[in-house]
């Protein structure tokens, strides 16, 4: 793997390999679905942040939060439990979410752009670079 694409702030590769294997042929369809979801989730989150409903960011952020881990984008993951620790404090203070809008602003641009690399990386169709030595691999 090349060593820009293991470092990358966005994405733990080992861990998205990891679900890779773990979820063999059905991986590009959960994929899909994390996609799906997460669309949704995002949606219903800056929705609830324009109704200052706390309660409503809850689920969604719960649930874009745990499928983030699933396929290695911590960050995504980390800021979906931000927003969600967030309005659950709110909750319990009865107030209404105003500390997640910076956190709330940020989701969209970071979901898109993660799910991107995801996506890229899952198509089979896209060439991918040999591991030996940075030079292309030819079959005899």
């Amino acid at each position: 793997m090349d060593v820009t694409i293991a470092n990358d702030p966005l994405v733990n590769w080992e861990a998205f390999a990891q679900a890779r294997t773990e979820l063999g042929a059905s991986f590009v369809r959960i994929l899909g679905y994390f996609r799906e979801d997460g669309v949704k989730s995002v949606l219903r989150i800056e929705e609830a942040m324009r109704a200052n409903n706390a309660t409503a960011m809850v689920v969604p952020a719960h649930t874009l939060k745990g499928e983030a881990r699933q396929f290695g984008a911590d960050p995504l993951a980390e800021l979906a439990e931000t927003i969600e620790m967030t309005a659950r404090a709110c909750i319990e203070r009865r107030d209404t979410p105003t500390q997640a809008l910076e956190h709330v602003v940020q989701l969209r641009p970071l979901f898109e752009t993660t799910l991107a690399m995801l996506e890229r990386e899952a198509n089979p169709l896209v060439e991918r670079r040999p591991a030996a030595f940075g030079k292309r691999a030819f079959a005899s």
